[in-house]
């Protein structure tokens, strides 16, 4: 195995455990650009997958105040992650794993 390399984000460290998934990050040949989001991890239920609640704030100008909005985004989960439901995770932009998947997890906020 690879010892697992640094992808070049501030404040992101590599985990622990190895894994062979070529879409990790730390692990694989999967380049991580674009946004980097923070979320509540919703679901767990699809395989490497999992379903991410990013809340954010939306400025009105009509009314000249904040809504709150929601949106939920897919993002893989490598295998030498570990999360479950109710964590709070960063995400990246990557390239398009599947149809609905453009984010990867990067880590557990703590």
């Amino acid at each position: 195995m690879s010892p697992a390399r640094n992808i070049g984000i501030p404040g992101i460290t590599p985990p622990e455990e190895e894994c062979d998934d070529p879409n990790c990050p730390f692990h694989g040949r999967l380049s991580v650009r674009g946004l980097i989001l923070e979320g509540v991890v919703v679901s767990t239920r699809m395989r490497n997958t999992v379903v991410i609640r990013h809340d954010y704030l939306h400025y009105d100008k009509k009314y000249k105040r904040y809504e709150r909005r929601r949106k939920k985004i897919h993002a893989h989960l490598p295998p030498c992650i570990e999360v479950k439901e109710g964590d709070l995770v960063i995400i990246g932009e990557c390239r398009p794993i599947a149809k609905t998947v453009s984010f990867v997890v990067l880590g557990k906020k703590k």
